[in-house]
């Protein structure tokens, strides 16, 4: 499934969203982004692994992403679905402390009655925006979106999750929490005593990838992390991610995101200088 809006975030764009309908349409593997991610189920019903959580959510729901949140979405077979998805970067919410309380965890929430149609009126308008070049286009689409954001805060978060306890969210979690390590697949496996084999099978069915290439993008979303919020050294941020050598952290960094790592830190270096002066 091509990701429109992704391809316009990659593109410099602050806002972007796109609507797709299908069946069967699954996510290739689990992923996560610098920015925001807003997943509005219109109709249909979802699955969503995101860390070693997992939600469910139906028509009219949605989940918001913090940025860095390991993630990916599926659905049951032949169960069709229509969906929206909204990215943005912090510096386009005009208020301050919604970003505190989308920050840390994935939240849900459900939309009913004339909270539904508004954010679905203004969603509408975003992607008409989207597709102009309108005088004050950008300063529309930041006011838009806090609407959104703010219509969508008033309402209660939904408990979503469902509860796990199988083996394969503990190894999950494992890697969240010692990505920092030198891990390999025999170790893991001895240590919640399966076979490679089942832990590489169950693995790459929960979440479309395998175990390394998952430890690689937690690594590097960590490093990203890093280079945008410290003075910290390259060299010392791929030790501190668990890279055994800066070599092979400046190839997978590269391989992931399309640029070294000097360069992701300079990109967000000027993001946040642009910011500052056209606030």
């Amino acid at each position: 499934m091509f990701d429109q809006a992704g391809h316009l975030m990659a593109g410099g764009s602050e806002i972007a969203l796109a609507r797709i309908q299908g069946v069967n349409d699954n996510m290739q593997r689990s992923h996560y982004h610098t920015y925001f991610e807003v997943y509005y189920l219109e109709a249909g019903s979802r699955y969503h692994v995101a860390g070693d959580s997992l939600y469910q959510i139906d028509a009219g729901s949605l989940l918001v992403f913090p940025p860095f949140v390991m993630h990916h979405s599926y659905g049951e077979t032949d169960i069709r679905f229509k969906r929206v998805v909204l990215y943005f970067t912090q510096e386009c919410v005009l208020v301050p402390s919604i970003l505190e309380r989308l920050s840390g965890q994935p939240r849900s929430y459900h939309l009913a009655g004339q909270t539904r149609a508004s954010v679905d009126f203004m969603l509408a308008e975003l992607a008409r925006l989207q597709d102009t070049r309108e005088e004050y286009r950008s300063e529309q689409m930041r006011l838009l979106l806090t609407s959104i954001l703010i219509k969508v805060l008033r309402q209660q978060p939904t408990d979503a999750l469902v509860e796990r306890t199988d083996r394969m969210t503990l190894v999950i979690r494992y890697l969240h929490e010692n990505y920092g390590e030198h891990l390999t697949l025999t170790e893991l496996a001895s240590r919640f005593h399966i076979s490679q084999y089942y832990l590489c099978r169950e693995f790459k069915n929960l979440t479309r990838s395998t175990v390394i290439e998952y430890l690689n993008n937690v690594r590097i979303g960590q490093a990203q992390r890093l280079l945008n919020e410290t003075d910290l050294s390259i060299t010392e941020i791929s030790k501190r991610v668990g890279f055994a050598n800066v070599t092979h952290f400046n190839r997978v960094f590269r391989q992931l995101t399309d640029m070294s790592p000097s360069a992701s830190r300079k990109a967000a270096l000027h993001t946040h200088l642009d910011t500052i002066v056209n606030s």
